[in-house]
């Protein structure tokens, strides 16, 4: 079952809801803020990858410090927060990258 990640329906409020598993990558600030550098996030089908970043900012509230500056990359390419997402789908949080 470990790393499996399975489409299921829940209930909420009586009505059955279709869901999608999405693993969620966490780079450089991003894994420090959050302390892991990945985890399974389950949303409702048809969520976009900005829902996904809602859920996310809801549950590690340190990610507010970077939400403005970060790039989000879904299946290894940039994409826009108003990307919906399918199951399996591989979604990465990039947060502003500085050096010298």
């Amino acid at each position: 079952m470990e790393g499996q990640m399975e489409p299921q329906t829940t209930s909420s409020m009586g009505a059955n809801t279709s869901t999608v598993a999405v693993k969620v990558l966490f780079f450089a600030r991003a894994r420090d803020l959050t302390g892991v550098s990945d985890m399974p996030l389950v949303v409702p089908t048809g969520s976009t990858t900005d829902d996904c970043l809602n859920e996310l900012v809801a549950k590690f509230p340190s990610l507010e410090e970077i939400r403005s500056c970060m790039v989000l990359a879904l299946n290894e390419e940039y994409t826009s927060r108003s990307t919906t997402v399918q199951d399996k789908d591989e979604l990465a949080i990039i947060p502003p990258i500085s050096g010298g």
